[in-house]
């Protein structure tokens, strides 16, 4: 499936993004601010959807609809505008529109709405493929993590909003890996943009984008229907990783505080140390809803050959910054010769979580770094509790 977003405002675009992704899982999403831009997609590859501003900065969405319209009768076009008018409305419709929606919106509405057009549409997912092909053309979509935040929970949030800061978010998600990388994604987009700085951590995310966007950006994702995992085995393996990443988290933010470096940045590094594997168990899961059979063995060959593949691809897909991911490729392997504690941190973290805490390497990283005996206990600690703590305060 292909989707086509028209959208000039960079943060809302993203909030499609996202939204359009988490229904059609494997869509190729193609976002743009200009209309030259989407007629010129459009007549080249066609599209199956189309989410539409109304005034872009070199046209009009209606008049990217019309022409559509000329050649397309069927598309589901919606039409996101602020204009609340009769007049306005009236003339989307006369102009092809099938949904109209005013802004500011509510995440589950659009949702809604495209899931009643996938109805109307009859849209079908990609025929029936084997494993390897899903995996290889799957690299170039919009990947989301696989995602278990709650709706209900969120909603609550976005009812105290106005009493919110970005301190208070980031600490209530602290651990949760898919809403971080979002955040961060399109954060960097933003910041890029205005000012070519990097965004490292999820408090200055947060603090870009505001806590409203924010927000909208974590309902988009609780409602992301093809983002959870079903397959037993693939359910089990998520669990792994996910604890290990956070085991590589709580490990370095430990050593970071001891050895005096600023720990926000480690902590996130560490949680998406291993988007790689969960991305492809996200495709395996979406595999198997078509109907293709998936074995143990290639499970294991899977996550071996393609995780590297999906890791690396993500962290350019989403725009960390290169700092970060020099931070999550250390988690993996130690560049020769570094002098750079953050990624001695890193590394040290990650061998600790994997039990090898004994290892040569380990304990020459660790005199590297000056951890004393205590700091070793607390990290056996750590390692020993489960990872993370749900709970926090007001600022």
């Amino acid at each position: 499936m292909k989707a086509l977003i028209l959208e000039h405002d960079v943060m809302m675009a993203d909030l499609l993004e996202t939204v359009v992704s988490g229904l059609y899982s494997g869509a190729t999403v193609f976002v743009t601010g200009s209309v030259e831009s989407a007629l010129d997609y459009w007549s080249k590859f066609g599209v199956d959807l189309m989410i539409t501003g109304w005034s872009l900065p070199d046209g009009l969405g209606l008049g990217v609809a019309r022409a559509i319209r000329q050649k397309d009768k069927q598309t589901p076009i919606i039409l996101i505008s602020s204009r609340s008018d009769r007049d306005s409305v009236r003339q989307a419709a006369q102009n092809g529109i099938n949904s109209y929606i005013v802004k500011p919106f509510d995440v589950s509405l659009l949702h809604d709405r495209l899931r009643a057009l996938v109805k109307q549409g009859g849209f079908d997912l990609e025929p029936l493929i084997d494993l390897e092909r899903r995996l290889r053309t799957s690299v170039d979509t919009v990947i989301q993590l696989p995602c278990e935040i709650s709706t209900a929970d969120v909603i609550q949030l976005m009812e105290r909003r106005q009493d919110l800061s970005p301190s208070q978010l980031a600490k209530r998600w602290n651990d949760e890996m898919a809403l971080i990388s979002r955040l961060l994604d399109v954060a960097n987009r933003a910041s890029f943009k205005k000012t070519g700085e990097p965004v490292r951590n999820l408090r200055d995310a947060i603090a870009i984008m505001g806590v409203d966007m924010a927000l909208r950006q974590a309902v988009a994702l609780s409602l992301n229907i093809s983002g959870h995992l079903r397959h037993p085995r693939l359910v089990e393996k998520a669990e792994t990783f996910i604890e290990l990443a956070e085991k590589v988290a709580h490990n370095a933010q430990i050593v970071a505080t001891r050895v005096d470096i600023d720990a926000s940045e480690i902590h996130v590094a560490g949680l998406l140390s291993r988007i790689g594997e969960l991305a492809v168990l996200k495709v395996m899961q979406e595999a198997i809803d078509q109907n293709c059979s998936i074995s143990d063995d290639q499970i294991e060959s899977g996550l071996r050959a393609w995780a590297p593949i999906f890791g690396n691809r993500l962290k350019v897909q989403w725009h960390l910054p290169i700092q970060l991911r020099e931070l999550i490729g250390a988690v993996h392997v130690l560049p020769k010769a570094t002098t750079s504690k953050s990624l001695l941190v890193m590394h040290t973290a990650a061998l600790m979580a994997a039990d090898g805490s004994d290892t040569e390497e380990c304990l020459r990283l660790q005199r590297r770094l000056g951890l004393n005996e205590c700091d070793l206990e607390q990290l056996k600690h750590a390692n020993a509790e489960t990872s993370g703590d749900n709970s926090w305060q007001s600022d």
